[in-house]
Order: structure tokens, then sequence, then C-alpha cells
């Protein structure tokens, strides 16, 4: 053996027969356990700096194209990104004033509403009060066999009193006490209370969104540059920019086509309120539009809140039931055929694993976590489809139909020889 074998068999020595694989891969996969349990508390924990920069991450891929137009038209890449923040403050600004005025009136009207809506579901129980009627008198039939012994024992037992003696109650005449009682009840939090207490926090996060946003477009390909620049080969560099590039596009392409399709459903659901009587339909209108990017639970969440101002506004039952289905009918139809038909094929995602992705991003990060985690998972499929080990990983979260599984005899199993012919 040569001094190099030597030394390298010192520097990488060879495993031991007698090792187990089976206590190596259960040993692996206990650390990767461990590892993803540590990077959801971390997730948790560090929720009120992660969500801001995230959000400003993924907006930065979006609005890559619209940075490398304006270069080509001559605009440098802090012009840009000025243009991009501007547009972002009016837009949220143009919202935070169409929202203020239905807004303040929600809350003024709080206790009205509440106790309008309590009325009406009083009169939705007593519609069903021929059926508590029918159980009391099936009460009274099984428990009338027993009424009268019960009441000739309360009236011989004797009562207890406080001090353990006993006596009989139809000799105590005593006149009544007057007590007084004082019964003390914290303040009650409004609503607006609750939402100024929250204001400062939530406009903190938005006002950190818009800086790193555009330190981060200003900056140009300055962050494609670093990531290409941490590989060592050419080919890795070239994979890493290829990648980078196709999250950029699918990011765009998507978030481009949900907007605009949420855009013309918050047009529809406005035009429908709008149709039914109900207050405020923009309201309604912007409400349909920022809560169809929340896959399912956002539509599910728009019903509701339909059904229940049309309970307090409708004197009738049947006409909240048929507003509530018309907004029902508008999202089924939306998310039955118009997304399937203008998103790509190439960004339709497993149904099951979007629905399992917003649960557990709501979990972590509330809201916002239901509004980006079907971007962050467009963004895991493209690195899964780059990296080879995560090949079947990225396959997992398609929503492509697969193919249909054959047996790998059937397929090389030759084909049967014909009969020979015979002679008549």
């Amino acid at each position: 053996m040569t001094p190099d074998d030597q030394s390298r068999n010192h520097m990488f020595p060879a495993r031991h027969r007698d090792a187990k694989p089976g206590v190596n891969i259960v040993a692996n996969w206990a650390v990767i356990g461990i590892f993803l349990i540590l990077l959801f508390s971390f997730f948790a924990q560090a929720r009120d700096f992660l969500m801001p920069v995230t959000l400003a991450v993924l907006l930065f891929f979006v609005f890559s194209p619209f940075r490398r137009l304006m270069q080509r038209l001559g605009l440098g890449a802090s012009a840009a990104a000025a243009i991009v923040s501007l547009a972002l403050v009016v837009a949220v600004a143009g919202i935070g004033v169409v929202v203020s005025g239905p807004v303040n009136r929600l809350i003024e009207d709080a206790p009205q509403i509440s106790t309008r809506l309590e009325q009406r579901f009083t009169d939705l129980r007593s519609n069903f009060r021929g059926l508590e009627r029918a159980a009391e008198k099936l009460d009274e039939i099984t428990g009338a066999g027993t009424d009268d012994g019960e009441d000739t024992a309360t009236a011989v037992a004797p009562a207890a009193t406080l001090t353990g003696t006993l006596s009989n109650p139809a000799a105590q005449d005593q006149p009544d006490q007057q007590i007084n009682v004082q019964v003390t009840t914290a303040p009650e939090t409004s609503a607006l209370v609750s939402l100024m207490n929250l204001g400062p926090a939530l406009l903190s996060q938005i006002v950190f969104t818009l800086f790193l946003l555009f330190f981060l477009i200003s900056s140009g390909d300055l962050l494609y540059l670093k990531i290409v620049q941490s590989f060592d080969t050419m080919r890795d560099k070239r994979a890493a920019y290829m990648a980078l590039r196709e999250i950029e596009d699918r990011l765009g392409t998507y978030l481009g086509a949900i907007t605009l399709i949420n855009a013309c459903l918050g047009l529809s659901v406005g035009l429908t309120m709008w149709a039914w009587g109900m207050p405020s339909p923009i309201l309604f209108g912007l409400a349909a539009f920022l809560l169809n990017y929340i896959p399912y639970l956002g539509s599910v969440g728009g019903v509701v809140i339909a059904t229940l101002v049309a309970l307090f506004v409708f004197d009738d039952l049947v006409t909240p039931l048929m507003v509530g289905g018309s907004y029902l009918f508008l999202t089924a139809f939306e998310g039955q055929l118009i997304t399937p038909y203008f998103v790509s094929r190439r960004l339709q995602l497993n149904t099951v694993v979007v629905f399992l992705t917003v649960a557990l991003w709501a979990w972590l990060w509330s809201a916002l976590g239901m509004i980006i985690a079907v971007p962050l998972l467009v963004v895991i499929r493209v690195l899964a489809e780059h990296i080879p080990g995560l090949n079947k990983f990225g396959n997992l979260l398609a929503g492509e139909t697969p193919p249909a599984l054959e047996d790998d005899d059937e397929e090389t199993a030759p084909a049967p020889a014909a009969p020979a012919a015979t002679k008549g």
C-alpha cells in the first residue's frame, strides 16, 4: 500500500461491515425531524421579523421584470424602485380610505348588529319549536310516574341549614333579609380599541416591507449575483441562475393572473351585492378581492360574512341564504372554471398540498401566512425541480394528472404468439 493510500484511508476511514444500515437511516430521519421542529419553532417565534422580510423578497421577484424594463427604457434601478414603492403606498392608502368609512360605521353599530343577529337566531330557533315541544311531551310522559313520589319526599324531608342542624321548612317563618351584592366587572375592550392597538404594529410592518423592497429593487441584480457566486462550478452557477429566473417568471405569471382574476371576482361580487340591496357593496367587492388570495378558506369566509350581514339587513330568512348562495356561486365558478383555464398547467399545484400548506402557514403567521402560502409553495416547487435530490418531492407538489401505473412485468413481457393456422 502506497503512502498516499494510507493517508487517504486515514482521512476517510472505511465503514465497518458490522454497521447496521437500518440504524443509520433511523438516525438520519430523527435528525431531520428535530431540524424541522426547530425550524418551525423559529418561524413562529420570529414571525414579526420574518413576515415582512418574506413578503418583500417575494415582491422583489415579482417586480424584477418591471425593473429590467425600466432599465431598458433608460431609467435606473433606483427610479424603478421608487415607482414600485410609490405605487404600493398609493394602493395601500387607497384601500385604507375606501375601507375606513364602512369599518367605522360597522364599529359604531356593533352593539345593534349583535342584538339584531341574536334576535334573528332566536327567530330561527323558534321555527323548530315544534320539535322542542314534542321532546317536552316525551319527558312528561316518561317522568309522570315519579313526579308524585318526588313531591311527597320533598314535602316531608327536612331542610338542611348552613349550621348543620335540621329543621322543618314549614315551621320556619322568618322575614326576608335583604342582601347587598356588589359585582365588579372588568372594563370591556371595544373593537375600536383593539384595532387601534393593532394599527401601529401593522403600520410598522408595512413600512419595513416597503423600505426593504425599495433597497432590493434598487440594488438591481446584486442579489442574483451573490447567490450565483456562492457556487463553485460553472454548471452549478448556471443552474442557480436559471432557477432564480424561473422563480421570477412563475411568481410573476401566477400573481399576475391571480390578481386579474381576483379583480374580476371583486367587481362581480360588488355588483351582485349592489343588486341585492346590501350595504357598502364596494367594501364587499374589496373584501372578495383580498380574501380570494387565500385558497379555499377565503371564499368560505366571504360567504359567511355576506350571509351574516344579509341576516342583519333583511327580515326574512330566504334572502340571506340567496345572498350567500350567489357569493358561493361566483367563487365556485371562478375556482373551478376561470382559474384552471387561465393559470398555466405548470403552475398548477397539488390540491391537498395547497390546503395543508395554507393551514400550516395560517397556524404560523396568521392571515399573512395564508396569503403567501401558495407563492412560497411555487418557489419550493421550482427549487425542487432544479435540485436533483428533490425531484420526487417536486413531483409530489405538482398538480398534473399522473400517468397510469403499469407493471414492469407487463411492459417487458413478450406478446403471446398467434396460434398456427391448421389446414381444414
